[in-house]
């Protein structure tokens, strides 16, 4: 992997070399983020893009190369999106795609200037990390973080870094060995500078280590049993959920499933989002008549409350105008209670995910709004309003006579590590929460194959990234999901397998595309974190810093130029 100059080659560094490394890259890094896990490859992912990024390679070569292994790198890891957006999924790769000519750009001048890698590499890949998880309301994935979710005492740093706490020190060690590689082969020894590099390396991972250890070996400390909560996991493609006529159906089998929840002891049960077909918020439902499915369905849902349990499930709400008019359409989490009456909070999402719940552009530059219409995976103009409240709902236990607090994380809301810190913590610095529940529906990315109903990779992924909400909290969450994976992941990440009581497979990562129930015992965590009271502050400073880096060799020749004027 020595990606060295030769004579025949001083006026750049070949294409197909180039592109070779900048490929194994891509391919490692797919691999770790596959549903086997294979996270020690993570640890070396980053190191031939490095190497690959030669001082002496050309800008326009070097930006072509990194961009069209990136757009085949994000086709292939995102093809879980086509059924979803189609055209949108291409479109959403290629912006992706853009961020691997600004690492090569900024890895080539870093090189440049001979500066360390072992502590340059962290700042430029995991930067750009930080930078991808906020533009454009963010897509927090694929990061190094994620291939060591199972890894426990690693991660538990993010209680004070968030993720990317652990994808720093994973990139750390692959700006060693990239570091240690280049001296190699320039010199066929290593120096005592890199030895250096190499115990600075070993004292920041036997830290991160002894904290995690120390941290795990408190946790039973500061838990405590919570309430038994309920999940219900349909299996129903959204193409067959999205029409109209099943609306009844998946009512009736979601209300067996809880029922189910409720005889095996769970004082709350949650379903996944959206999967009551119909707008359920009071303002709404007030104008309509009695025998209308909307009433129809909250009377159903309310019967099936009364007198058991709190039913947690998800459903659109609409805003009526003062003619009547649907003015604004929300995401929502409702919550009906035992009594028989709907709480009178509810939950609107507040992340929305862009071409899936909004088309952006739509008030702004309509001329534009319409020409991307057709990116969105609906066919007709749907698009929603973000809440603005972090809602927290209450429930009783009659058992312990305990006031039990939540909030709810719908969807794609367990990745970004922003939403669940502000639900998890107020301004003052106090858990505002006992425990979350992500109700979510995964229903889009499965398919179909000699009629069974298969999963893609993105079911699990979405698993491993919500370990990181946990830790970063100390907090447990509970996911309902439609077609999986619904399960139970305590403060310390740690995805629990088996339950109290269920018919879902007992590994937690072979839920996927199948249908069921579990019950289990939550945990509490007293513990408030350094990450929830302060946020994503390691995030501002890397990404700012790799913002600073890239202009810096952007405008690397024009400042090379200017002094050597100077100096004449």
């Amino acid at each position: 992997m020595g990606f060295c100059m030769d004579e025949r080659n001083k006026k750049g560094v070949g294409l197909g070399r180039l592109v070779g490394g900048l490929t194994a890259s891509a391919v490692m890094l797919t691999v770790i983020q596959a549903p086997a896990n294979v996270h020690l490859l993570a640890w070396v992912a980053w190191v031939p893009f490095v190497l690959a990024c030669h001082p002496e390679v050309r800008r326009k070569r070097l930006v072509f190369a990194t961009y069209l292994v990136a757009f085949i790198y994000w086709l292939f890891n995102l093809s879980w999106l086509w059924p979803v957006t189609g055209p949108g999924y291409i479109v959403f790769a290629m912006w992706q795609s853009v961020y691997w000519p600004v690492l090569g750009l900024t890895v080539r001048f870093v090189r440049r200037k001979q500066w360390p890698l072992t502590l340059f590499v962290p700042v430029v890949f995991v930067g750009a990390e930080a930078i991808q998880s906020v533009l454009f309301t963010g897509f927090a994935w694929f990061f190094l973080a994620h291939s060591q979710f199972r890894v426990l005492p690693l991660i538990q740093i993010c209680d004070i870094f968030g993720a990317l706490g652990v994808s720093v020190l994973v990139a750390l060690v692959n700006g060693l060995i990239a570091d240690g590689v280049l001296e190699w082969t320039a010199r066929r020894s290593i120096s005592r500078r890199f030895g250096c590099k190499a115990a600075f390396t070993a004292v920041v991972l036997a830290v991160a280590l002894g904290y995690g250890f120390y941290r795990l070996a408190q946790t039973p400390h500061y838990v405590h049993d919570g309430p038994l909560l309920g999940s219900v996991q349909p299996n129903v493609p959204s193409h067959i959920k999205e029409e109209t006529d099943n609306a009844q159906a998946i009512l009736d089998d979601l209300i067996v499933k809880s029922q189910a929840c409720i005889d095996a002891g769970a004082i709350l049960v949650a379903w996944p989002e959206t999967m009551v077909l119909a707008a359920m918020n009071p303002g709404y439902l007030r104008y309509l008549t009695p025998d209308r499915e909307p009433r129809r369905f909250e009377r159903q849902i309310l019967a099936h409350a009364e007198g058991q349990a709190y039913i947690l499930f998800g459903a659109h709400s609409y805003k009526v105008g003062h003619n009547l008019n649907i003015t604004d359409q929300y995401n929502t989490a409702f919550l009906y209670r035992p009594d028989g009456t709907p709480d009178l909070l509810q939950y609107d999402k507040i992340h929305l995910v862009p071409f899936g719940e909004y088309i952006p552009f739509r008030h702004s530059a309509p001329w534009l709004y319409n020409k991307i219409l057709f990116l969105s995976p609906y066919e007709y103009d749907y698009n929603l309003t973000p809440g603005d409240r972090y809602t927290v709902f209450t429930i009783d236990d009659p058992e312990t006579e305990t006031t039990w607090r939540f909030g709810v994380l719908i969807c794609y809301e367990d990745t970004p590590a922003t939403v669940a810190q502000r639900m998890t913590v107020a301004t003052n610095g106090d858990k505002r929460v006992d425990f979350l529940v992500n109700v979510s529906n995964d229903g889009w990315y499965v398919y179909y194959h000699d009629g069974r109903i298969v999963p893609s990779a993105e079911l699990s992924q979405r698993m491993a990234i919500s370990v990181f909400r946990s830790i970063e909290n100390r907090i447990a969450i509970i996911r309902s999901v439609n077609t999986g994976i619904s399960c139970l992941i305590d403060s310390t990440g740690r995805i629990r397998d088996g339950y109290q009581a269920g018919d879902l497979p007992e590994a937690a990562a072979r839920r996927q595309a199948v249908e069921g129930w579990l019950v289990d015992r939550i945990p509490i965590d007293r513990r408030v974190s350094f990450f929830s009271r302060w946020g994503r502050w390691l995030d501002g400073m890397l990404g700012t810093t790799l913002v600073g880096l890239f202009v810096r060799a952007i405008l690397d020749k024009k400042i090379q130029r200017h002094k050597r004027k100077h100096q004449q």
